[in-house]
């Protein structure tokens, strides 16, 4: 592999690791220095392994590099507040520590910044910019393509997320343990919002989808390394997101369309992510605390099943009830009709949408148009229609003219 494969891979797993660190131990004051310091580190990198070709060692030599500029840029500092604004520096209290970058200190430092990130003053799409950003180390580009937006918007957004976090005075600090349910909760539900904007996105782009998927993954992941932070709703979380992306690469076609869950093909069902999704579902029975992941990850188990069987649908029917009452949603009684449709037939699944309108959602008209192709097929084609006229994407366009045509 040459540089100008592996940088851009060391980027997103060693960026976020330069910039974590570097914040708990200077504070978010410094945080647009840090990201300048582990910017430069990689911009050096390029520079030198072009000419002299990759080292040995290449994490390693990147920290070494990243603990120089750190120093140097310390030292520029301590001769302001010294000899220029001393009453400052004393403020401040800049000092010259040798820059951690163990393994053990990195874990940390990350787990801080997660939940910095996640704090409840941040508004939620703020969050998911700055985790992509500094937890995940992507690019302004790729976070704009992610949001269907502009780089100068995502820059304002993360300008103003980063002004929140300095104005609420939010630190690196570890919760308290009387805090750390609620942070946790914040933090589980970022995480969540952020495997979404992967596996629901409407961008084009397959690779970068994914890689959002296993992004907030590999945040859960880091939650279960901490005694703390590793607690039934974690591993509840990262079961229902590995049996998510288990079906990834099968719920999308070659051009990119949307394949129904009933025309999947089995065989690209990644087996490892269920079994680790199964594994994680197990580790989060071990506590009697229940919560709405440990329910969707089981709806998401059934999902694994291949089989097409009754007792499948009627226990995902089941687990979608029990789920309503704990968080009652229309969008989840969307997804119980359509179950029920699988359990009890077409008119059963339309008086459970009895009552039920959802105007501006174009999968509610695609359901109904399913529903009534059979019963109906006029009235299917206006749902289908009405669905047409809802969806933005032309593969999702694509594929409902398909169902259309079929009737």
């Amino acid at each position: 592999m040459n540089h100008s494969d592996l940088l851009p891979n060391l980027f997103r797993t060693e960026y976020t690791k330069i910039i974590s660190v570097l914040c708990k131990q200077y504070g978010f004051f410094q945080l647009e220095i840090a990201e300048d310091i582990a910017s430069e580190t990689f911009l050096t990198a390029s520079q030198t392994w072009g000419l002299k070709g990759i080292p040995e060692n290449p994490v390693g030599w990147l920290y070494a590099v990243a603990k120089n500029k750190a120093k140097n840029f310390i030292h520029r500092e301590s001769i302001l507040y010294n000899k220029v604004l001393p009453v400052y520096q004393r403020e401040k209290n800049i000092t010259e520590i040798e820059l951690d970058l163990s393994d053990e200190n990195i874990l940390d430092s990350q787990l801080r910044m997660i939940f910095a990130i996640a704090h409840p003053s941040i508004p939620l799409e703020s969050q998911i910019g700055l985790s992509l950003r500094i937890l995940c180390g992507f690019g302004i580009e790729e976070i704009a393509r992610a949001f269907l937006s502009n780089k100068e918007t995502i820059n304002k957004r993360l300008l103003r997320a980063k002004n929140k976090l300095r104005e609420n005075n939010i630190s690196l600090e570890f919760p308290k343990p009387c805090e750390l349910d609620e942070r946790l909760s914040s933090v589980l539900r970022t995480i969540y919002l952020l495997f979404n904007e992967g596996y629901l996105s409407k961008v084009q782009d397959r690779i970068l989808r994914k890689d959002l998927c296993l992004e907030a993954i590999r945040l859960c992941s880091i939650l279960l390394e901490n005694n703390e932070t590793n607690t039934s709703e974690v591993n509840a979380l990262l079961s229902l997101l590995c049996f998510h992306i288990s079906r990834f690469e099968a719920r999308l076609d070659g051009e990119g369309e949307i394949i129904l869950y009933g025309d999947q093909n089995r065989e690209l069902w990644n087996k490892e992510f269920i079994k680790k999704g199964e594994y994680f579902f197990f580790q989060s029975s071990k506590e009697p605390k229940f919560s709405k992941y440990h329910l969707e990850a089981a709806i998401a188990y059934w999902h694994t099943r291949p089989e097409d069987t009754g007792k499948k649908w009627e226990s995902i029917y089941e687990l979608y009830t029990h789920l309503l009452k704990l968080e009652y949603s229309p969008l989840l009684l969307l997804n119980r009709a359509f179950v029920l449709f699988k359990v009890k037939g077409r008119e059963a699944a339309l008086e459970e949408l009895n009552g039920v309108e959802l105007k501006t959602n174009p999968y509610y008209y695609s359901l109904l148009g399913e529903l009534y192709s059979e019963l109906e097929p006029e009235k299917a084609k206006i749902y289908y229609r009405k669905a047409l006229n809802l969806v933005t994407n032309n593969k999702e366009k694509s594929s409902l003219l398909k169902r259309l045509a079929q009737i």
